[in-house]
């Protein structure tokens, strides 16, 4: 049995050389981990960094390097799992979980995209506010449109994706690199910063926001699916070049994004903790406060780092809605559309927070995005570590026993963090909601005892089931018995004629179809303006000459041997058509097709489109 590929797409769509070349196989390699990596420093990284930096000057660096290495740990083992076993985490997870928990896991795997592009939303707004003084809800509104960017990268594959991808990244390194040679910060102070320091409650707060920020639960979803789109030899040798590849290409993109991380949080210590400015939480206030300390060019550069952040990791976030929607749910939609909910969703809340709570608290909601995102992480890196750990997943190229220490420490540090944090916030309840809210109270208890419930669930059930039988999915099921098919006969096929040179191979078919043994129902549709208006009861001479032509098709089939029934509609044909359809007892449709495309579909509408959606038998697209 073959499954649907992951990102079908693009999948195997980039040649790794087959002549041993170190450089020229690096360079095939080089891609997916850049295209993660984008994640690691979209605008909710810069919340939690300025946060922290103003807040802690250098302290929380060690944060920063610890959340790394987490990172390239983990998005090591997302890369290790699309390679070996051919499927990403979210099939992974389908095959291994009822449909009960997978439905509860592709739930938080949205929640933590909305989350993500969420803090892309806030930080295209405002760079573009701080750039061209668009106001921040206008600048919400047309990130709607960046759909069209997306859709037209995929539409050139995935190579033309990663290079526009790394051009971003580039803007934003040079940026931050012009940023530090401003603002000169103090190296023994930055080296001071990597030793670790006790966390007060405010200090965890920000280093869980920044943890969150680092280690995107849709990140090793993401990662998982890109490491497939190079056709590699699927033989041992061939699947350890590409872990091997695939890990130095994680590592140069993740390090770089931990050098932009750094650099921000750098940038905050030296720029407001240093000037006593200890309270900066919000992007603008960054904004406002490098102009008044280094002057016009480092708010510049801040701002456009900004924009192409946003830019950038909000490409990655549409990719991994699409692979947990078909992973999880067996579900493949457009994806304008996927990406137009994905983005509406994650609007809405940036719309309320501007309406309600004014432009000054998009600041807290980044952050806040950002430990929603942290929470996530439990539910997507413990069935991670479990699957890579497998022998029957992975055969030979499973966790070896240091990685699945270092691995479950990892995940252990998250779970701990993270439980603290929920622990600590709920004990404020009365604070946020007011006393007395028992019933919000009660509902947000069931959510965190439910969602407890599935992380016990994802962590136990592996070790308890090592195997479950596999299953299909995206989009298909098993393959049937071939030898049980039968025999289709089509006792009435109906077939439509506009009287034009299409109705040669529409007709020829159709009586190929059914031979002599069959009944024949030729169908036209009259769609002239008075037809439109008054149905049936038209009379004009587009109805008589219709009529007259529909009655020579009948009488020379019907002299050749056939069974002929006639039938004239009126209105629009892709309505009309279904009408009379569902009203006849037909086995078959035969339709001719003009080939319309883009704009003459918009004009002339796609009627065989909306036909086949609107009855019940199989149709047949004559071309």
């Amino acid at each position: 049995m073959q499954n649907k590929k992951s990102l079908s797409e693009v999948h195997e769509t980039v040649n790794v050389p087959q002549k041993k070349n170190f450089w020229r196989t690096f360079i095939a390699f080089l891609g997916p981990a850049y295209m993660v990596s984008v994640g690691y420093m979209d605008p909710g990284n810069w919340a939690t960094d300025i946060a922290g930096g103003s807040k802690f000057g250098y302290q929380l660096i060690w944060v920063l390097l610890m959340s790394n290495l987490m990172a390239l740990l983990l998005q090591n083992l997302s890369a290790r799992l699309g390679v070996v076993k051919g499927l990403d985490l979210a099939q992974a997870s389908r095959q291994q979980y009822p449909k009960l928990v997978n439905v509860s896991l592709y739930v938080y795997a949205e929640i933590a995209i909305a989350a993500c592009d969420l803090a892309e939303i806030i930080g295209m707004a405002i760079g573009l506010n701080l750039l061209f003084g668009l106001p921040l809800v206008y600048g919400v509104i047309i990130t709607v449109f960046d759909t069209v960017i997306l859709l037209f990268l995929l539409s050139r594959g995935i190579r033309k994706m990663e290079i526009f991808i790394l051009g971003l990244i580039a803007i934003i390194g040079i940026s931050f690199i012009t940023e530090l040679i401003i603002s000169q910060p103090q190296p023994s102070e930055i080296i001071k910063g990597f030793v670790p320091t006790f966390l007060n409650e405010s200090g965890l707060y920000i280093a869980i926001g920044i943890i969150g920020a680092t280690v995107m639960p849709h990140n090793l979803y993401l990662h998982s699916s890109l490491v497939q789109t190079r056709r590699i030899e699927r033989t041992n040798s061939g699947i350890r070049e590409a872990i091997k590849f695939n890990f130095y290409d994680s590592a140069i993109a993740l390090n770089l994004a931990f050098f932009v991380n750094a650099a921000i949080l750098i940038l905050a210590a030296s720029a407001f903790y240093k000037n006593g400015f200890n309270e900066v939480s919000s992007i603008q206030d960054a904004h406002k406060l490098l102009q008044h300390i280094f002057g016009n060019l480092a708010p510049y550069l801040f701002a456009i780092a900004l924009i192409a952040a946003g830019q950038s990791s909000t490409i990655t976030g549409t990719l991994a809605g699409q692979i947990v929607m078909e992973g999880y749910l067996n579900l493949r939609i457009s994806p304008w559309i996927r990406r137009l909910l994905t983005r509406i969703i994650a609007i809405t809340p940036a719309l309320i927070a501007i309406f309600y709570f004014g432009e000054n608290s998009l600041g807290d909601l980044l952050i806040l995005s950002q430990v929603i995102l942290s929470i996530q992480l439990g539910f997507a890196v413990i069935p991670l570590i479990h699957f890579t750990s497998s022998a029957t997943m992975m055969g030979i190229f499973k966790n070896s026993l240091i990685v699945k220490i270092f691995a479950w420490i990892t995940a252990i540090i998250i779970v701990v963090l993270n439980s603290k944090l929920i622990l600590d916030e709920f004990s404020k309840f009365d604070q946020y909601f007011g006393e007395g809210k028992m019933f919000i109270k009660l509902i947000i208890i069931i959510i965190l005892i439910f969602s407890a419930i599935i992380l016990l669930f994802v962590t136990f059930e592996p070790l308890i089931s090592r195997k479950r039988k596999e299953k299909t999915y995206i989009p298909h099921g098993e393959a049937i018995e071939i030898s049980k098919i039968g025999k289709q006969v089509y006792r009435k096929i109906a077939l439509t004629v506009d009287f034009s040179k299409q109705d040669e191979a529409t007709i020829t078919h159709a009586l190929s179809l059914g031979g002599k043994d069959s009944t024949y129902l030729l169908i036209h549709i009259v769609e002239s303006a008075g037809a439109l208006r008054m149905q049936q009861e038209i009379r004009d001479k587009e109805t008589v000459y219709d009529a007259i032509n529909l009655d020579k098709y009948k009488c020379e089939l019907e002299e050749m041997g056939y069974t002929i029934e006639t039938e004239l509609g009126f209105g629009k044909s892709s309505r009309a058509i279904p009408k009379i359809i569902n009203n006849k007892p037909v086995d078959l449709l035969v339709m001719g097709a003009h080939g319309h495309k883009a704009l003459k579909d918009f004009i002339f509408g796609s009627t065989v489109d909306h036909v086949r959606h609107n009855v019940n038998i199989p149709v047949f697209i004559v071309r």
